[in-house]
């Protein structure tokens, strides 16, 4: 993902509501979520890289939960890293909790090309970033990641985290009204772009919610609502390189 927006604990129905956009490379090729039964992960539920294998947002059906965005410096890329997407994978596949999970990459974590990563085991969120080398137990209330460190206030990120916490006030939280949150292309104003190695007029093209390039852009959104009940509800819509909706499937869930 290059976008993630979420509220912990705001809603009296849904103690966890999360809007994302995954942006990539129009050539990269991806399978939509879908459960891994194939790869005999039949609980599994997340989209997958067929690059790397990895996946940049999933669930299984225990409650557990992992979403990954890429943290952007261009001078800081490292030549032939891990693929990041195992990382949000592995969890998903693990038998521990998010805390010890996390334990367990830190040593590794250099090796990776700059990342976020975002897991829940049912009981806490936590988030993790090889760049500050910190884990933050997430707080109740609306929260937020782009291609910078957890609730770094790039226009983008203030736009849909405000966005979403006004959906909650106003118990809008119909899935059109949320897609329609994470399709916004307005950009950023110059004087508030951050400077991440991009030129200026990429990074302007990358300052919007919803993004479109001629060679990159948002390849998919998600929404994932759990309910008080631990009931899980997964949605994605998947977009063509011309903007237009290829797909949107939906799969919900009962919390094992």
């Amino acid at each position: 993902m290059c976008l993630i927006a979420f509220a912990c604990k705001v809603h009296h129905e849904y103690p966890l509501i999360l809007i994302a956009n995954r942006d990539e490379f129009y050539n990269r090729p991806t399978r939509t979520a879908q459960f891994w039964t194939e790869e005999g992960y039949p609980n599994i539920l997340a989209g997958k890289d067929l690059k790397a294998g990895g996946t940049w947002i999933g669930l299984h059906k225990n409650g557990k939960w992992a979403a990954l965005t890429n943290y952007r410096d261009l001078n800081r890329l490292k030549v032939n890293p891990p693929s990041r997407g195992d990382l949000a994978l592995d969890f998903l596949k693990s038998a521990v909790s998010a805390e010890e999970y996390l334990d367990t990459i830190k040593k590794d974590a250099a090796q990776f090309n700059d990342f976020n990563l975002l897991l829940s085991d049912g009981n806490e969120i936590v988030h993790y970033s090889n760049v500050s080398d910190l884990t933050t137990t997430i707080t109740n209330g609306i929260h937020g990641l782009s291609n910078a460190l957890l609730d770094t206030p790039w226009q983008k990120l203030t736009n849909i985290t405000n966005n979403l916490e006004a959906a909650i006030h106003n118990n809008h939280l119909e899935k059109e009204h949320l897609f329609n949150l994470l399709s916004n292309e307005e950009k950023a104003a110059t004087a508030l772009l951050p400077t991440t190695g991009l030129s200026l007029e990429l990074e302007k093209a990358m300052s919007s919610v919803f993004i479109h390039t001629p060679f990159y852009g948002t390849r998919c959104s998600t929404i994932i609502l759990i309910n008080k009940n631990g009931q899980i509800e997964f949605t994605e819509r998947n977009y063509s390189e011309q903007k237009t909706i290829l797909s949107e499937t939906t799969f919900k869930t009962e919390k094992e």
